[in-house]
């Protein structure tokens, strides 16, 4: 997903659920200024001194992101892996963020796990929820779609990941 992502990434870049933060790296490593939220301070710690040892332009920034709203546009913005780990509500809410974050012209880089996942091991029963795959690509209507794609990958006890990844530029 990640090397989808990448060359999407340039400008001034947020990485929203960034991780172990190599994406927010490696966009840096490009030329990208780029902004790293996660909500584990652990991952957000080791990213910002690989950052600061490394001489990139990375700011990183510990932010519980259930509820988050931008308070500025981006270029570009990449947000892998993290909105099936909250309620349907929020992950919808945070479809809409990551739309009102992209600059006119900007990029959105959104992917999750969506409906067909079987499995569930890695969730809280009460707080995640698998998209429907036509739900991710709704918030982004009339943009230039640059990818799109569903895979299914395996996972343990004979189950399935289901993931769509959807690349999309704003009009303007």
């Amino acid at each position: 997903f990640e090397e989808r992502a990448l060359p999407h990434l340039s400008g001034k870049v947020l990485d929203l659920g960034c991780g172990l933060g190599n994406l927010a790296l490696a966009a840096a490593a490009r030329g990208a200024q780029v902004t790293a939220y996660d909500a584990c301070e652990n991952a957000v710690e080791d990213l910002a001194e690989r950052a600061i040892a490394s001489g990139l332009d990375v700011w990183v920034r510990t932010v519980d992101l259930k509820g988050w709203q931008p308070e500025e546009t981006y270029d570009a913005v990449n947000c892998i892996g993290l909105l099936m780990f909250f309620a349907r509500e929020d992950a919808l809410a945070g479809l809409a963020a990551i739309r009102d974050a992209v600059k006119p012209g900007g990029v959105a880089v959104v992917n999750a796990l969506v409906a067909g996942t079987t499995f569930l091991a890695m969730f809280d029963p009460e707080e995640h929820y698998l998209f429907e795959p036509e739900e991710i690509a709704a918030p982004f209507e009339g943009w230039e779609i640059l990818h799109d794609s569903i895979e299914d990958f395996p996972a343990p006890g004979d189950k399935l990941k289901r993931f769509r990844t959807f690349i999309a530029r704003r009009p303007g």
